[in-house]
C-alpha cells in the first residue's frame, strides 16, 4: 500500500507538513495528485467548491476559531454587539476578520458612520500605542504573545469572540480529494484513526510536557513559558471541553460559513458544503 502524502495549506496550522508545504495550497495539491490529504480552511473548501472542486472534509481540527479581536480591560467591556460603536477597529482588508466583522456589524445594524475601521497588518505598534483599539489575532498565537506582553507591563486584556453573538465561521480542517475518499477507503481510515489518535494525545494535559518538548523543535524563537501558554490556548480551541471529540464538524457552522461567503459575494452560487463533510 502506499504511503499517504499530506500537506498544509492554512496560516493557523503547522500540522502535517513541513515548512515548504505551508506554502502550497492543499486543495491545488490534492487536485493535482501530488498529496492525499491536506489542512485548509473553511473558506478555502468553500471557495474550491464554489469553483468546481470534487474535495471532501474528514474532521473539524478547530471546535472554536482561533481568529479573535484583543481588547484592553480597562476599555468598556463588549458584552452585546451595540458596544463595538464608536470603537477604533483593526481589520485585516481583504481577510477573513473583515469577512467576520461585516457580518457582525450587519447583525447588529452597525454601519460605518458608527465606527472606525482601521487597516492592519502584522506590525502590533498601532495597538501598543493605543491608536487601535480592538486588534485582530489568532488567540493561540498572536493573541497569548499580546496579553503576556501587555500583562508584564500591568494591563489586562480581553478578548471578542464572534461565536459568543453567534457568528461561527469555522476555521483548519482536515481534507482530501474526491478521487482519494472513493478509491482508497482504507487509507482513509487509518490516516484518520492515527490522526485523530495524535491530536488527542497532544491535546491530553497528562502529555503536555512531552508535546512541549516537541514543539520546541520545531519553534526557536518563542520562549518555554509562551509555547506552554499557546499550547493552553489551543487547547481551548480544539478540545473545549473533555466530552468534545477532536475532529467534530458543526455542520450548522459550516452552512453559516457559506452563507456568510454568499452574502459577502465571496461565492457565485451556494455550494451545499454539508454533502462534503464526512465525518
Amino acid at each position: 500500500m502506499q504511503t499517504p502524502k499530506a500537506i498544509s495549506g492554512t496560516r493557523a496550522s503547522r500540522s502535517v507538513s513541513g515548512r515548504e508545504a505551508r506554502k502550497k495550497n492543499a486543495i491545488n495539491e490534492l487536485e493535482l495528485g501530488h498529496a492525499d490529504f491536506g489542512v485548509a480552511s473553511a473558506d478555502q473548501v468553500i471557495r474550491a467548491l464554489d469553483k468546481g472542486a470534487k474535495i471532501m472534509v474528514l474532521a473539524q481540527l478547530f471546535q472554536v476559531n482561533p481568529m479573535q479581536w484583543i481588547y484592553r480591560a480597562d476599555q468598556p467591556q463588549i458584552k452585546t454587539l451595540d458596544d463595538l460603536r464608536g470603537r477604533n477597529i483593526g481589520i485585516t482588508f481583504g481577510g477573513n476578520d473583515e469577512t467576520v466583522m461585516n457580518t457582525l456589524f450587519a447583525k447588529a445594524g452597525i454601519t460605518s458612520k458608527d465606527v472606525k475601521i482601521t487597516g492592519v497588518r502584522f506590525d502590533f505598534t498601532p495597538f501598543f500605542k493605543r491608536e487601535v483599539d480592538v486588534w485582530p489575532v489568532y488567540f493561540n498565537s498572536q493573541g497569548v504573545i499580546l496579553k503576556d506582553k501587555l500583562e508584564k507591563e500591568g494591563e489586562k486584556v480581553y478578548f471578542f469572540n464572534p461565536a459568543d453573538f453567534g457568528v461561527n465561521f469555522v476555521a483548519n480542517s482536515v481534507v482530501t480529494s474526491e478521487k482519494v475518499w472513493e478509491n482508497r477507503p482504507e487509507v482513509v481510515k487509518k490516516f484518520m484513526d492515527a490522526l485523530l489518535k495524535g491530536w488527542e494525545a497532544a491535546m491530553d494535559p497528562a502529555n503536555e510536557a512531552d508535546v512541549l518538548m516537541e514543539v520546541k523543535k520545531q519553534d526557536k524563537e518563542s520562549n518555554d513559558e509562551l509555547r506552554r501558554l499557546q499550547l493552553i490556548a489551543t487547547r481551548e480551541l480544539i478540545k473545549p471541553s473533555a466530552a468534545v471529540k477532536i475532529g467534530t464538524m458543526d455542520v450548522e457552522a459550516w452552512k453559516q460559513t457559506e452563507a456568510i461567503m454568499l452574502n459577502e459575494k465571496q461565492i457565485k452560487q451556494p455550494v451545499r458544503v454539508e454533502s462534503v463533510l464526512k465525518q
